[in-house]
């Protein structure tokens, strides 16, 4: 299967070849997690917060289908 990534934020450092607001094409097994996704992407853990599949945040469990939009965000500091 195939998911389209679009790493935001701190994260488009791994992927230095993307412009701005472009996707990654990753391919997957089927059933593959996001969990499997992050390593298949060589993201470290603590560097991802929060994951939107299709507009929606999901755990690291929860199973990508075909076709499905996942945005990364890292964690963000403030004040």
């Amino acid at each position: 299967m195939k998911v389209l990534v679009r790493p935001f934020a701190t994260l488009r450092r791994y992927f230095p070849h993307l412009g701005v607001g472009e996707g990654l094409e990753v391919e997957l097994p089927d059933g593959a997690t996001i969990g499997q996704l992050m390593n298949h992407l060589g993201l470290p853990a603590d560097q991802v917060r929060v994951v939107f599949v299709n507009g929606v945040s999901r755990d690291e469990n929860h199973p990508l289908a075909d076709g499905d939009e996942v945005g990364v965000f890292p964690p963000v500091g403030g004040g």
